[in-house]
């Protein structure tokens, strides 16, 4: 069956006056890769890359919109009704007179922060469970508190429930509820810029970002990263660390979409600005509520590395990985970067080693994460996909080691 997929990438081929054996061969993927995609198959955002480099296109350009396939199931059942007080808390029913939602005792601004900020050190503590609890609440006190209080107090309160909302979105972006994630950020950024906090606004952009990078939609995350970058561009000499820290990784959300989207001279300018921004910081920063993520001289390195690995460089991620400025010595001078930024680069590593045929090498990378973040894993596809190759292309019986991380990431084998 032909997909718009299909017939996109079948209609550039032609244009470029390949055959589907070269390219094949002009994308360093096998024939049988590129006849299952003309087909109407599905590939993987690492295939779809590599075609749209081969043929010189956006790897935008290769989408198209059409019926989405069904992919109801337990799972999908089971996340409604355990997200439903969630939903209901940032997205009540309205009507033609008021949001039918449950009357809630406004919160104190004080309180309201320390929740926020207990719920985000949960986040980092990989306690997603924990953090789903905590947030309905959070959302009802903190719109209670709006509507109630007045003046400065308001102020306050809006604040803090710009924060509350922005835990949401980060939340939701992790365990990939995007639809709702998008409410959350979006109404935060639309808070913050009515209450002039334009820093604050500025990293609801960096989560959004994120959201639409899992979506692939690449265009619109370089543009709004960009465009945000440019209205908040610090002048160095003067600039907090929160902010620079912000404006960097503004581009290295511009350097992430270009890359995946086919734009390399785009993504190494972005790279290199958001060098410029983390010497200026010389160490890591994480200083939150001032700014939501983590960035520094690390940060920017492991993203650099990325790059390779999104192009199928495994040698040059592995050349990197632990050099430099990612090696121990330097990781405790500038100081580490946050555990999802650090299980993404140690993800890369686990694929570079499985590309490589060093099976044992990409096992240990996937049992330290689980031993450290083994709800976060769950949820990483990357880790699903390095698994998939090690059952795939082991030769010999399974350990009990890859059984049970099989089972873990629910890989079947």
């Amino acid at each position: 069956m032909s997909t718009g997929l299909a017939d996109n990438v079948r209609k550039y081929r032609r244009t470029a006056g390949l055959s589907q054996e070269g390219l094949a061969e002009a994308s360093d993927l096998s024939l049988s890769t590129v006849r299952k995609v003309e087909q109407g198959g599905h590939g993987s955002m690492e295939t779809l890359a590599a075609l749209a480099r081969a043929l010189g296109v956006s790897t935008s350009a290769l989408f198209a919109t059409e019926a989405p396939r069904s992919v109801l199931g337990p799972e999908d059942e089971a996340n409604r009704r355990y997200l439903a007080e969630l939903r209901r808390a940032l997205m009540p029913a309205v009507g033609l007179s008021a949001p039918l939602s449950v009357p809630e005792e406004a919160g104190e601004p004080s309180a309201l922060r320390r929740g926020v900020q207990e719920g985000h050190a949960l986040y980092w503590a990989d306690q997603y469970g924990a953090v789903a609890k905590r947030l309905p609440l959070l959302l009802r006190t903190s719109e209670a508190a709006v509507s109630a209080l007045d003046g400065e107090e308001q102020q306050h309160a809006v604040i803090a429930r710009c924060h509350a909302l922005l835990l949401t979105g980060k939340y939701l972006t992790q365990v990939r509820q995007y639809d709702m994630g998008y409410f959350a950020l979006v109404e935060a950024i639309r808070l913050a810029r009515e209450t002039g906090q334009p820093q604050l606004a500025a990293t609801g952009v960096v989560g959004l970002c994120w959201l639409l990078l899992r979506q692939d939609r690449f265009d619109e995350a370089e543009q709004l990263a960009a465009q945000t970058a440019a209205d908040i561009e610090p002048r160095m000499s003067e600039a907090t660390p929160a902010r620079l820290a912000v404006w960097g990784e503004l581009w290295l959300r511009v350097a992430s979409a270009s890359v995946r989207n086919n734009r390399p001279d785009v993504a190494q300018e972005a790279r290199r600005t958001a060098a410029t921004a983390s010497s200026a910081l010389n160490a890591e920063d994480e200083s939150f509520p001032q700014h939501w993520g983590g960035f520094g001289p690390v940060t920017a390195e492991l993203k650099a590395v990325e790059d390779l690995s999104l192009v199928g460089d495994a040698r040059g991620v592995l050349r990197r990985s632990d050099d430099g400025i990612l090696s121990g010595k330097a990781l405790r001078n500038y100081g580490r970067p946050t555990a999802p930024n650090w299980g993404r680069h140690r993800l890369d590593v686990a694929r570079a080693h499985a590309m490589t045929g060093s099976h044992q090498d990409a096992m240990d990378e996937l049992t330290q994460l689980r031993r450290t973040s083994g709800e976060w894993l769950t949820h990483q596809p990357m880790a699903r996909y390095v698994m998939a190759d090690l059952l795939k292309t082991r030769k010999r019986t399974l350990t009990q080691e890859m059984r049970s991380m099989a089972t873990h990431l629910g890989v079947a084998g």
